[in-house]
């Protein structure tokens, strides 16, 4: 199916800005971007979901496994106990030995996590996870794995971040890569005005992320 997906400003990453932009995807691919209505024109018919704020591709997360294998990310059900964020350090030592289960649960919801902050690209040595908790839920998510050079030397801050834009990179040095057509149709959507906005506010921002063409997550 064909959807447009339009948002106020669309930054590329690759090409200039474009005012009242769009990007159409044909599958898990962009077949067209540009402009609202060149977009609307390529694609008559084609479904079209209109966003707030600035269009982007999806984001990279660098640090993957440290924030899936040493933060625990807490069952809604635990939320009054342990709250919603992350525990890591002290506060995931407190809990224990977890179990198999448990980890895995935690993996999981640290992956849906990811992808509210934007994310569809997890980097890792090889291209590849070794840990089998951790590969599994990614393959399941449809997150692309990519290698980790060009990896930051040194966190920024104590722990890494579920938001790419804490490593402190601009917009070009924190996607996975640009939107062009023919690529695949991974995007992100933040409620900001522009990219110094994006920058300053970081990815808890985002509204949506697309993911090979799907919509993986919308803030309600």
């Amino acid at each position: 199916m064909l959807t447009i997906h339009a948002a106020p400003l669309v930054l590329p990453a690759g090409a200039a800005p474009v005012v009242d932009g769009a990007v159409v995807v044909d599958g898990d691919r962009i077949t067209t971007v540009g402009p609202y209505e060149d977009a609307v024109d390529s694609a008559p018919g084609a479904r079209v979901r209109r966003w707030p704020g600035v269009l982007t591709p999806g984001l990279r997360q660098w640090h993957p496994l440290w924030l899936l294998r040493h933060c625990y990310h807490p069952d809604p059900r635990e939320a009054g106990e342990l709250g919603e964020q992350p525990l890591w350090g002290e506060r995931l030592a407190a809990l224990g030995d977890l179990t198999e289960t448990r980890w895995s649960g935690s993996v999981r919801r640290g992956v849906q996590r990811m992808l509210r902050y934007g994310t569809t690209a997890v980097a890792s040595p090889g291209a590849r996870f070794r840990d089998p908790l951790v590969a599994t839920a990614v393959a399941r998510s449809g997150l692309t794995v990519v290698g980790a050079t060009g990896a930051p030397g040194m966190l920024l801050g104590e722990r890494p971040d579920l938001d790419p834009f804490a490593e402190g990179y601009d917009l070009p040095g924190t996607v996975h890569g640009p939107l062009a057509v023919g690529g695949r149709a991974d995007l992100a959507v933040f409620d900001v005005s522009d990219e110094a906005a994006l920058r300053e506010r970081g990815a808890a921002t985002c509204v949506a992320t697309v993911l090979a063409g799907r919509l993986v997550y919308r803030a309600r």
